[in-house]
């Protein structure tokens, strides 16, 4: 009996080991290879960003849904079908996401997700409302405009441009929020990949994915930087680009999967418009010129910035602070700003160490409201800001006639200053 329930036993373990042998040397072998492949750590980083990027799109499309749900409810209680009609459904190609489209994957951002509106930029009203009726309509009514006309679809292309700190960005940023749109932040590094040819994939893969996401607006900083002029010592690998750009823009005006007019627009921004190709430029129809603000925009800016500050009202003078700081940026303005609003909360924090009071307890209350005097004295203030006589006189002109919109419905000396843009003068000839 027990030599019986031995052989019983030895049976089993053959058996388990006829079994498990095999099982053993594939995971020894696995892990081994693993180790020896060089492309193990690119191939897991490759997953974990398949992984974020397909979280950061469901979430996307999460918001819009949630949105639209919202939308409907409220058209529902109000009974008012043209809730409904502000942002027509889109149907979808499928988002089987390329290792490309996983790279750019991670510059979307979702306009829930943008905090500034267009309710926080001041003294830009006029481009604005150009903003809306040239890219945020049409985008988000494609059937009320395509229906009207074949001319009133969103431009393919528009282009920000002016000196820097004017709120090129900050227009971008709120015109992705109030849009509703996906936002492509695209990043110049990116793009750039040390393999021959990957970087006109990722190019392809930006549009390939604007699609999938459509409404989509892609969003390149300081464009003159990626595509710039084309010269014949140029590298072979960045000329490739930009052709690669040029020709998916293009691609733009093709269908969707439902027929209808892609809705993609590609933003630029730039501080050298000069240095854009020319036909770069071409493909970006709507042009605005965002200038140095004149007296009322400064007045806007300090009312916006300064909206939530304790001021003086005894000591506190707008008017003064607007002329003074002719030739200021709008970054100019919201710097002096933040400065000068140090200066109460120094002061006070000073008196009460002197006195041996300490700072503990300290309110907003026991702090004075800011002053006009708080702007001045300090580096970075206002006065260390102000220009001549001469330039502000010239800058306060320049302003008021930059201010009435895009390129189009421009000022000469504008177009002048930054060449002549698109034919813009020939065409006026």
């Amino acid at each position: 009996m027990a030599i019986s329930d031995m052989k019983r036993n030895g049976w089993i373990w053959d058996v388990l080991a006829m079994v498990g042998m095999p099982v053993l040397v594939y995971v020894v072998t696995r892990q081994i290879l693993q180790r020896l492949d060089p492309d193990a750590h690119a191939k897991a980083e490759a997953q974990q960003k398949a992984l974020a990027a397909s979280s950061r799109l469901q979430s996307i499309f999460s918001d819009h849904e949630r949105q639209r749900q919202e939308e409907e409810d409220y058209a529902d209680d109000e009974n008012d079908e043209r809730a409904l009609e502000y942002e027509e459904p889109v149907q979808r190609e499928p988002l089987n996401l390329t290792a490309y489209e996983q790279t750019i994957a991670m510059e979307v951002v979702s306009p829930s997700d943008i905090p500034i509106t267009f309710d926080d930029i001041g003294g830009l009203d006029t481009i604005i409302d150009e903003l809306r009726e040239s890219i945020i309509y049409p985008l988000t009514m494609p059937h009320l405009y395509a229906n009207h006309s074949s001319l009133l679809t969103a431009p393919s292309g528009v282009l920000l441009y002016g000196p820097p700190g004017c709120g090129k960005t900050m227009l971008a940023k709120a015109l992705a929020r109030e849009s509703g749109a996906c936002f492509i932040n695209l990043h110049i590094s990116t793009l750039t990949e040390k393999w021959y040819g990957d970087s006109n994939k990722l190019v392809a893969a930006v549009f390939s994915l604007a699609r999938k996401l459509q409404p989509t607006i892609v969003f390149i900083d300081e464009i003159d930087a990626v595509l710039g002029q084309r010269r014949s010592g140029e590298h072979e690998a960045s000329g490739m680009v930009k052709a690669e750009f040029m020709t998916h823009w293009d691609g733009l005006a093709s269908s969707t999967v439902d027929g209808g007019s892609q809705r993609i627009c590609i933003l630029g921004a730039t501080n050298r418009i000069q240095d854009i190709d020319e036909a770069i430029l071409r493909r970006m129809p709507k042009k605005f010129p965002v200038s140095l603000p004149n007296a009322r925009q400064r007045r806007s800016i300090f009312d916006l910035t300064l909206r939530d500050t304790k001021l003086d009202p005894k000591f506190f003078d707008f008017d003064t602070l607007v002329r003074i700081s002719a030739g200021m940026s709008g970054s100019d303005i919201k710097e002096a700003c933040r400065d000068a609003a140090m200066v109460p909360i120094r002061e006070y924090i000073k008196d009460a160490k002197a006195s041996g009071r300490g700072v503990r307890g300290i309110t907003s209350e026991m702090v004075r409201g800011l002053q006009t005097d708080d702007f001045f004295g300090r580096r970075g203030s206002v006065k260390q800001l102000q220009k001549p006589e001469e330039e502000v006189e010239e800058a306060e002109s320049g302003s008021e006639e930059r201010s009435t919109g895009s390129v189009a419905s421009g000022s000469t000396e504008e177009v002048e200053e930054f060449g002549d843009v698109d034919g813009i003068e020939e065409a006026r000839g």
